[in-house]
């Protein structure tokens, strides 16, 4: 308290210590198959915080394993791997794997690496030996191919109102085919949506076709493709693209040329017939008088 504006002083009290205490230990929070902030199209920041964790609240008495067991990685993608065992002094506590890995972190009861360039599906071993008891947890990976380009073409490109037109769209060299989803629009009203079924062992271009009708006002609006990959069901993300927009020139309707001298045939035969038809009908009369 301070008095001296008032002629007094500075009185200073202080409390007496008290302690907090802290019941249980703190708890492991491993971390899973994530991807790499760097590098990963569905971000990294769930990643880093589980690092952090890892790395400040490092404890015992947890399972060995988290999800997510079944993991999509874009291919040539790295990974973090964390294999932690369900024991505090697990003995030959490895990750079996044939692919690249470097050993980032360690303590007594867990490992963090790093698994590099995974091209092709494939599973992750992590062992280790409790109380005389060997452990293995199987992590599965699928190496899948997003959509990197959408291209979209107009056939033809220059049509008359009322006449039909193509549009093609193609999404080269993705897999899986099972989840995307490839949409045609004009503006933003949608003309046509198909959704691919079926897995392909290697990555395939994905084309959709549709035929329509051309009108006055498409000429006013870009037409566009969007294609998306949706792998959340497998362990993954929301891959979207879109194609660059394209342009279609409406022209008015040309004549029909041949159709005009038909109608214009029959009608001078019609008139010939009329013209001899009277003709007739008069001699007949004039001769009959």
């Amino acid at each position: 308290m301070d008095l001296r504006s008032h002629g007094g002083g500075v009185v200073h009290r202080v409390s007496d210590p008290q302690r907090l205490e802290v019941k249980g230990s703190p708890q492991l929070f491993p971390v899973s198959l994530q991807t790499l902030p760097e590098m990963s199209p569905f971000g990294g920041c769930g990643t880093l915080a589980a690092f952090l964790a890892l790395l400040c609240c490092r404890g015992s008495g947890v399972k060995a394993f988290v999800e997510p067991e079944l993991l999509m990685v874009e291919s040539g993608e790295s990974q973090l791997f964390n294999c932690t065992a369900s024991c505090t002094d697990p003995e030959k506590l490895v990750l079996e794997t044939e692919l690249n890995n470097i050993l980032l972190e360690s303590q007594a009861q867990w490992k963090l690496f790093q698994v590099d360039n995974i091209s092709k599906d494939v599973e992750l071993l992590c062992s280790f030996t409790c109380g005389g008891r060997q452990e293995t947890k199987v992590f599965n990976i699928t190496v899948f191919y997003p959509p990197k380009q959408v291209l979209l073409t107009l056939w033809p490109t220059s049509v008359a109102a009322g006449t039909l037109f193509t549009i093609e769209c193609r999404v080269p060299a993705v897999a899986p085919l099972e989840g995307l989803t490839v949409t045609l629009l004009r503006g933003t009203e949608i003309l046509y949506i198909q959704t691919f079924v079926g897995t392909a062992p290697s990555p395939q271009d994905a084309v959709v076709s549709h035929n329509t009708t051309a009108h006055r006002e498409d000429g006013h609006h870009n037409f566009l493709c969007e294609a998306q990959m949706d792998l959340r069901s497998r362990g993954g993300g929301l891959v979207h693209r879109v194609s660059d927009p394209q342009r279609l020139e409406v022209k008015e309707p040309e004549p029909n040329t041949p159709m005009v001298a038909l109608i214009t045939t029959v009608t001078v035969l019609l008139l010939v017939v009329v013209t001899l038809v009277l003709l007739c009908q008069y001699r007949w009369w004039t001769g009959n008088t």
